[in-house]
């Protein structure tokens, strides 16, 4: 009898174990592979963890912004799994129906999306900073502090004036929480990779620097938007420097005015004490006066030879120019423009 009751309380107790066992089998199965990401979504969802966060800031942004529906499950499993010490900042796509398991490991990694940049129209710095770092978690002020510092940006072999240069306007893919250095870094590398071998011989062969080449392609670009005029435009600019003759670009005296709301450049305007006043001085302001895309750079490199040495808007406000060989016929070109203006009451 005594042997009776050993055998009920052995079986018993394989019995409750064996309950508790399966109970928690389960709970560990529920908790690494069910579904608890989006669950009642069918997108995914760009989330980002901002540099420095703690593991509970992280938890508590996941449930807070519905990415997560138990909150306990996934802190059991980031703590298995040493999530809690390993939290890495960035942009993560977690997709819809997620388990803890693997949206651990998606986080755990540093397994971030990348973002693109895309920076173009850009006039200045200040430009510049806004619009590469809209989709990044610096503020604009952290990039414009390298930016303006005249010591960080020797570094890289420019100087105030000329660093605008560096960046090639285009789209690029980084990371969402890149730092200013490391960004910095990035577009030295595009730039580098840019000025190929090929387009440096060309550079050498027409007498500029990769530098000049960038300023000059600025004032190009700024007189003209339609990329198919732009060789020719860039060929009138060309033959003024190869005989000495001031550049005469309007664009520069709207940006050594600073003020780029100017619709009409008025003789006011020409009397300007800038080097960026290509009335006054001859040759290339010190730098570019806005950020020169690439098919500017390229049509200063491929400039079309001919022998204009004047060109003017033309009077139907089309965004093409009228070219000329000589004065008289560029003033006469010019008065016509000249009276469109007036009819059109842009002073």
């Amino acid at each position: 009898m005594f042997e009776d009751k050993k055998t009920k309380i052995y079986l018993i107790v394989i019995i409750t174990f064996s309950v508790m066992l399966t109970s928690l089998s389960f709970y560990f199965y529920q908790a690494f592979f069910s579904p608890n990401a989006l669950i009642d979504k069918e997108e995914s969802y760009m989330f980002k963890i901002p540099s420095n966060a703690t593991f509970k800031q992280v938890t508590d942004s996941l449930y807070q912004k519905g990415v997560i529906n138990d909150l306990i499950s996934f802190g059991f499993v980031s703590k298995v799994l040493k999530y809690q010490e390993s939290v890495k900042p960035g942009l993560y796509t977690i997709p819809a129906k997620t388990n803890n398991l693997n949206l651990v490991r998606l986080l755990r990694a540093g397994n971030q999306t990348p973002v693109n940049i895309t920076f173009n129209n850009v006039r200045t710095k200040e430009d510049l900073s806004e619009k590469i770092t809209r989709n990044l978690e610096m503020e604009p002020d952290h990039f414009l502090a390298l930016l303006t510092d005249s010591v960080y940006i020797m570094k890289f072999g420019f100087e105030p004036e000329t660093i605008m240069s560096m960046f090639i306007p285009n789209t690029y893919e980084t990371w969402w929480n890149t730092s200013p250095d490391n960004l910095f870094d990035r577009m030295y590398r595009e730039y580098e990779k840019f000025w190929t071998e090929n387009r440096k011989e060309k550079a050498q062969k027409i007498g500029l620097t990769p530098l000049e080449v960038s300023t000059l392609a600025s004032i190009v670009q700024a007189e003209t938007q339609k990329a198919d005029e732009r060789p020719k435009v860039a060929g009138v600019y060309m033959n003024r420097l190869r005989i000495n003759m001031p550049l005469q670009a309007d664009p520069t005296l709207v940006f050594a005015a600073g003020d780029f709301s100017i619709r009409r450049v008025l003789n006011v305007h020409k009397e300007i004490d800038s080097p960026y006043n290509t009335y006054k001085y001859t040759g290339l302001p010190p730098g570019p006066i806005n950020l020169p895309e690439i098919s500017a750079l390229d049509a200063v490199l491929d400039f079309e030879s001919h022998q204009y040495l004047y060109f003017c808007a033309k009077d139907d406000f089309s965004g093409y120019h009228a070219f000329a060989n000589n004065l008289n016929e560029h003033l006469n070109n010019a008065r016509r423009y000249q009276a469109a203006l007036n009819r059109a009451k842009i002073y």
